[in-house]
């Protein structure tokens, strides 16, 4: 506080020059008057909690992690609110965050220390039935384990997370991790028969296929029911690769045939597949094999209609999100974790994964995850059913684009699809091997260079913009100007 000594003058010597001075005194007092509460304001005044879409809240997150020099340990979206909720280690770092109109929750645990959890449970607890995630609400790493994790499994898994008190919390699932291909050599019998033969994607919850010739190569879109072998899946999301069409779907449906058909007796077929990859990742590309084919970039929402997607995009937790399926029909739910292993058992560990609460079911591999017009995941395994609810895993989108060059928009002439750089956002680069965010389709797609948000070396997506970057590291690439194939690095993340 400023304080001014006024001095009492006797009025035998005030004169007009002295008036003038306590003029100027008291001129200069009220000038302080105004100007101290402005003084005493701070850049990191708390504002508001504002609300924000995934997106919106992933750039203010890199931005804000950027600033505190990594500072942060994840972050989520409030369900409820859509406030973005960014975890920090100090008060001060909290008071930054609060200023750019987000929640800040100070917790314990850094990322470094929980990626260093994550890896030590990798070469501790791989064990068939387990999966784990980072979880930025909990600021921990949530071990599953499900049924069949009993007696030494069980005792395995409680000495490597006692070793990590404070880290890891553990639970358990009444369901058994699987696959969710339905009938294929994985499964046999057991994976439930598929559905009649005649094409179609069956109703939502139903059984049997509709009437045949309506899934033709034009007519295949995202939940469709797909058929390789013996093993019943459903498709993605339909792509361009180079300008060809083509759609990607399980890795793990990739490896049960080489051909797929729109129908079991393999009378519709639809394409061959061009990469196949899986266990650590889960995805795969499968050509059209007429080159001529434009199929939409569209999801069956199993009552009649569907939804046009324009753009892929990094999953974040408290995402909600939507599942098709050629099993199930349409399911909603929420995302809960993120860069989750998953063991299958026989040596089928996939890394990179998108943790849900949405229930599927053998039938429903490969079928497309996404919210609104953004394409998100590819459907892997879990446990539980969608009488009883459970857990699915997740393929990222944009991994599996920036690994086989696929573009999301197939057969949509000046499509406005953009996709986001690959990886996720509490962990490492998603998919493991490539974080290279894909291309728009030509015409007028904005992508954001996704990446990691609290991890490594993601790149920019290409198309018009530059790249938002690691969300939790530095230096992104900027996106292509011609929204054609993949953005150009980005730098490293967090370690």
């Amino acid at each position: 506080m400023i304080q001014l000594e006024v001095l009492e003058l006797s009025h035998r010597h005030v004169n007009k020059r002295t008036g003038a001075i306590t003029g100027a005194v008291a001129a200069v007092v009220a000038g302080v008057a105004i100007l101290l509460p402005h003084a005493n304001a701070s850049t990191n005044t708390p504002q508001p909690p504002e609300t924000f879409s995934s997106q919106s809240a992933a750039m203010l997150a890199a931005s804000l992690d950027t600033d505190l020099g990594g500072r942060t340990a994840g972050w989520y979206l409030d369900t409820p609110t859509s406030h973005l909720v960014v975890n920090v280690l100090s008060n001060d770092d909290a008071r930054r965050v609060q200023s750019q109109g987000a929640i800040a929750k100070v917790v314990r645990n850094t990322m470094p220390a929980l990626r260093d959890g994550v890896r030590t449970l990798s070469d501790t607890a791989s064990i068939p039935g387990t999966a784990w995630s980072i979880d930025p609400k909990t600021n921990q790493i949530v071990v599953l384990a499900d049924r069949t994790v009993t007696g030494t499994k069980m005792a395995t898994l409680t000495r490597a997370t006692d070793r990590l008190a404070g880290l890891v919390s553990v639970k358990r699932t009444s369901g058994e991790f699987t696959l969710y291909d339905a009938g294929g050599r994985r499964q046999g019998s057991a994976g439930g028969n598929p559905p009649a033969a005649g094409g179609g994607s069956p109703a939502a919850g139903g059984a049997g296929g509709q009437a045949g010739g309506a899934n033709t190569a034009t007519g295949a879109i995202g939940g469709s029911a797909i058929f390789g072998g013996r093993a019943q899946c459903s498709l993605g999301f339909n792509v361009t690769v180079q300008g060809a069409p083509a759609f990607i779907t399980a890795g793990h449906c990739g490896n049960e045939s080489k051909t797929w058909a729109a129908d079991q007796a393999g009378s519709q077929p639809l394409g061959t597949v061009a990469d196949s990859r899986f266990p650590k990742t889960d995805f795969a590309l499968v050509t059209y094999d007429d080159p001529t084919t434009k199929p939409s970039s569209a999801v069956d929402l199993h009552n009649g209609s569907t939804q046009q997607i324009t753009q892929a995009v990094d999953a974040a937790v408290g995402m909600k999100v939507q599942r098709s399926g050629s099993r199930t029909g349409l399911k909603d739910g929420t995302v809960t974790g993120l860069n989750a292993t998953v063991n299958y058992g026989n040596g089928d560990i996939v890394n990179g994964l998108i943790q849900t609460d949405v229930c599927a079911e053998p039938g429903d591999s490969g079928g497309p995850m996404f919210a609104g017009d953004a394409a998100v995941g590819l459907t892997s395994g879990g446990s539980g059913d969608c009488q009883q609810g459970g857990e699915t895993f997740f393929q990222p989108v944009t991994a599996a684009l920036a690994a086989t060059g696929a573009v999301i928009g197939a057969g949509d002439a000046g499509g406005s699809g953009s996709a986001a750089g690959g990886g996720d956002a509490n962990g490492n680069a998603a998919g493991g091997d490539n974080a290279n965010g894909t291309g728009a389709s030509a015409g007028s797609g904005n992508a954001t260079g996704g990446g990691d948000a609290n991890g490594n070396d993601a790149s920019a997506g290409s198309s018009a913009g530059a790249g938002t970057g690691d969300a939790h590291g530095t230096d992104a690439g900027a996106g292509s100007a011609t929204g054609a194939t993949t953005g150009a690095d980005g730098g490293d993340g967090q370690q």
